[in-house]
């Protein structure tokens, strides 16, 4: 079994698959049953799915689509976007979603953090942390409905506090650009977390992703890397063998 799990982070759009860079200009890269059958064929970790969408327009969870979606996973299936409450998440475990990753609902009550640990496991809860630089570069936490209030290292503290087994943390400048990811950002929140950290935005290559492994990161999430290819961007949905990663890793 690989060590790090390097896990691709697919973003929903009015039922398609979309790739954005640097959380804008949403580009169609196909069908998520298909991206889902292509990782399954390729022996994939497991899968972040994001509704980029529903807390942004106030929606529920796509439950037909997380259905969906969990029937024909192979691996284990982590849903983020629009839940915003126990039972969403509830029904969301009882269509077969391993874990659910809040952003939101976290920041409005870390309270339903500790509830859904308490009821679901830790393992089951992901709390995504959405960091991108000032005009000063300073880091900032970004949320769905622009800038966050709070720090983004209290909001992670506050997540590993209340129970979450996990911390997504998305360095926005880097989302989508395959350039290298944020390293110092990674270092960063992994000192400050005593739970793993799920590092995302920037991803070009297995270099990279073993470059923020090194800084601290216990998994790399990843979209770009897995649905974009070449300098122009053809979409080809892709996946590396795994002794490809262990060459990479040394194990």
């Amino acid at each position: 079994m690989l060590r790090h799990r390097i896990i691709p982070a697919l973003l929903l759009k009015d039922g398609g698959l979309y790739k954005t860079t640097k959380f804008a200009r949403p580009s169609y890269v196909g069908d998520p049953i298909n991206a889902v059958k292509i990782f399954n064929d390729k022996e994939v970790d497991e899968l972040i799915v994001l509704d980029i969408e529903a807390t942004r327009s106030g929606r529920p969870p796509d439950f037909a689509m997380a259905e969906w979606l969990a029937e024909e996973c192979f691996m284990p299936l982590c849903w983020g976007g629009g839940i915003r409450d126990a039972d969403d998440a509830a029904k969301l475990f009882k269509l077969g979603i391993e874990k659910v990753s809040l952003q939101s609902a976290a920041l409005a009550d870390m309270g339903l953090v500790t509830q859904l640990a308490g009821r679901h496991g830790t393992q089951a809860v992901v709390v995504s942390v959405d960091v991108e630089k000032d005009w000063l570069g300073k880091y900032r936490l970004r949320t769905a409905t622009g800038k966050g209030k709070r720090s983004w290292q209290d909001v992670a503290r506050q997540a590993a506090e209340a129970g979450a087994g996990e911390v997504l943390l998305t360095a926005v400048d880097k989302e989508g650009t395959r350039s290298g990811m944020d390293l110092k950002l990674i270092a960063e929140a992994a000192a400050l977390l005593d739970i793993p950290l799920i590092a995302n935005g920037g991803a070009g290559s297995l270099a990279d992703m073993k470059a923020a492994t090194d800084a601290g990161a216990s998994a790399i999430a990843a979209g770009a890397y897995f649905v974009w290819q070449g300098p122009h961007s053809a979409v080809l949905i892709t996946y590396p063998r795994p002794a490809k990663i262990r060459a990479v890793w040394g194990h």
